[in-house]
């Protein structure tokens, strides 16, 4: 198996280890954050959600005027090599695409060739203790930019975030406006209300539409849940039932605390180990992409 000094990439075009990789610096994902970013789990040799990523991807590319450099089938198998290549059986592949590389100026030229650089991290996503216990968490002013539907590079709100994160001594922070939570540094924010509907903020340019928010939706769906896709505050949250957050790098985590005042009980909730187990159920449905 692949580590951290030997791991093999995808970088303009060829496949390299990341620690001989290069990128020009002018490319203008170092100089503005100006590109996007995907990434898809990888459980027990299965790329999960894989489709739906890389039309987020596409969207992401669309909304921002770079052209997709590849069809979601080219996509895949490069993703499919990197799993063979670092024998990842269980973690994340993360896709970014830049412009390109051109001279430093705020203008840019139509005919820019994008940079793509795709690697992989190890991690059971799958297996986190977390799940077990339930995560506290913190809240944080929402600084970021207007669209924050696109899948970005430039991430530091967040990075700013997750440091909050780190000196806090807690797992994820979800952001404020005002008093209305958005989502999570990296993640979406989920309720179960005292009346048992499952409520979490509507799509629009304010949020990201999470991959696994959308699976996570049409679990419950199945199930028989009451869903509710609307914004809600933090006192709401204080009042919930239940509280967790998704992402792919999580698949979803319960909040059992915010800002230091307990959350649901104290304990994970039922609405979440339900719709956790058969969200994990689903994925070993799934074809494996490397034995």
């Amino acid at each position: 198996m692949s580590t951290v000094d030997n791991r093999i990439g995808f970088v303009r075009g060829a496949f390299v280890p990341l620690q001989d990789a290069v990128i020009p610096v002018m490319d203008r994902g170092f100089l503005f954050g100006d590109g996007v970013y995907e990434v898809t789990a990888v459980i027990e040799g299965r790329l999960v959600d894989n489709d739906h990523h890389l039309q987020r991807l596409n969207r992401s590319l669309a909304e921002i005027g770079i052209a997709n450099p590849f069809s979601i089938e080219k996509w895949t198998e490069i993703e499919t090599e990197i799993m063979r290549r670092n024998e990842l059986r269980n973690g994340l592949i993360y896709i970014q695409v830049s412009r390109g590389v051109a001279e430093r100026a705020f203008q840019y030229a139509e005919d820019l060739e994008p940079t793509v650089v795709m690697f992989p991290q190890f991690s059971k996503v799958q297996s986190n203790p977390i799940i077990e216990t339930g995560a506290r968490i913190i809240t944080v002013p929402d600084l970021r930019w207007a669209r924050r539907d696109i899948k970005s590079t430039s991430l530091l709100a967040q990075v700013m975030a997750k440091h909050a994160v780190k000196q806090a001594g807690v797992k994820e922070a979800w952001m404020l406006d005002g008093d209305i939570i958005t989502e999570g540094a990296s993640s979406t924010a989920f309720i179960v209300t005292r009346g048992n509907e499952l409520v979490t903020r509507n799509l629009s340019q304010d949020i990201l539409p999470g991959i696994t928010r959308r699976t996570i939706i049409e679990i419950a769906k199945r199930h028989g849940l009451t869903i509710v896709e609307r914004p809600f505050s933090k006192a709401e949250v204080l009042e919930a039932a239940e509280a967790f957050y998704t992402s792919a790098s999580t698949i979803a985590v319960p909040v059992i605390e915010m800002d230091g005042v307990c959350v649901g009980g104290g304990v994970p909730g039922p609405v979440f180990r339900s719709l956790y187990d058969a969200y994990l159920q689903d994925v070993m449905t799934l074809p494996a992409s490397i034995s």
